[in-house]
């Protein structure tokens, strides 16, 4: 086969699977015993459900901005909102406070979180002007005891968070600060050190925003602004690179059958009128299949 003709038999097929004009579309999460995938508008205080057998959306209003989420083991879910961690019955339209570590802290609200695979959800804040760094990173535990991480590290957007496939890196995205961080990962413990840095978008256009691993342990993040999704390997570089139809993808996450199918929320915040004509499907779900990689199913919360 010509090296052209190889070209195109890699390329991946990007699917809009739901025009949902989402503000800002974020935390995808594939169910396997529903085949269907959820996710949040952060901006449209709305939780969405797509089926990928039968194309049907579900949504549910929520009291406010979910910033991200998790389902538990013992059924619903643990979200991260404004006002911190609660558990969220979707149907019964519940939200339970758990917990709110930075109540005195007005200019902050929880945003990308992700759980280990000892079912512990890590979480970071963000300062809602996006400006100070006043962000700090939590891990709640299955007992619902919350516990502040890293306490010297301060960021203005928390973003990326995910875990290596052999449980010993935890990936961290500082947004504004433009960087993308690995710390060394004890999964017995639950603690975090050494922390470096694993990525730079400083001499590029856009920011790292969501992000997941897949099982040859490369880190696939969304590139906000830039509208790209990139694949980078575990020594900091870009193995490749994917134009979105789109110029603000939020967040990806492996799903489907085979978790060969990697899905990409959008946003159309901070977009101008001129930006939208010409981006029409700003804010939709999009699937990209043809990757020829596989991810993990997203671990739950142990309480």
């Amino acid at each position: 086969m010509a090296a052209v003709e190889r070209e195109t038999a890699m390329r991946p097929e990007i699917e809009c699977v739901y025009e949902s004009q989402d503000g800002l579309g974020e935390a995808p999460i594939w169910r396997n015993e529903e085949r269907a995938l959820y996710w949040s508008d952060h901006v449209g205080c709305t939780m969405k459900r797509l089926s990928a057998e039968t194309g049907a959306v579900t949504i549910w209003d929520t009291p406010g901005p979910v910033g991200s989420f998790a389902f538990r083991e013992e059924g619903g879910l643990i979200g991260a909102t404004e006002s911190g961690f609660h558990r969220i019955d979707l149907d019964a339209a519940a939200y339970e406070q758990i917990v709110d570590p930075e109540a005195d802290t007005a200019d902050n609200r929880f945003n990308d979180g992700k759980c280990d695979r000892r079912g512990r959800f890590w979480c970071g804040t963000m300062n809602k002007r996006i400006e100070a760094k006043t962000g700090s990173l939590y891990r709640l535990d299955p007992d619902f005891v919350c516990n502040a991480v890293a306490p010297d590290f301060r960021f203005a957007v928390s973003n990326g968070i995910a875990f290596d496939p052999e449980d010993t890196r935890m990936y961290f995205a500082d947004t504004i600060g433009q960087t993308v961080y690995v710390f060394d990962f004890d999964i017995d413990s639950g603690e975090v050190s050494n922390r470096r840095e694993f990525f730079s978008t400083a001499e590029r256009a856009g920011m790292v925003d969501g992000a997941t691993v897949d099982q040859d342990g490369y880190y696939w993040c969304a590139l906000v602004a830039g509208g790209k999704i990139l694949r980078i390997d575990p020594k900091g570089r870009i193995d490749r690179e994917i134009d979105m139809p789109v110029p603000r993808p939020t967040c990806p996450t492996f799903g489907g059958d085979d978790y060969d199918v990697l899905y990409v929320t959008s946003q159309r915040l901070f977009m101008t009128a001129d930006e939208l004509d010409e981006s029409p499907q700003a804010g939709n779900l999009f699937a990209i299949h043809g990757l020829g990689a596989r991810g993990f199913p997203e671990p739950r919360f142990a309480g």
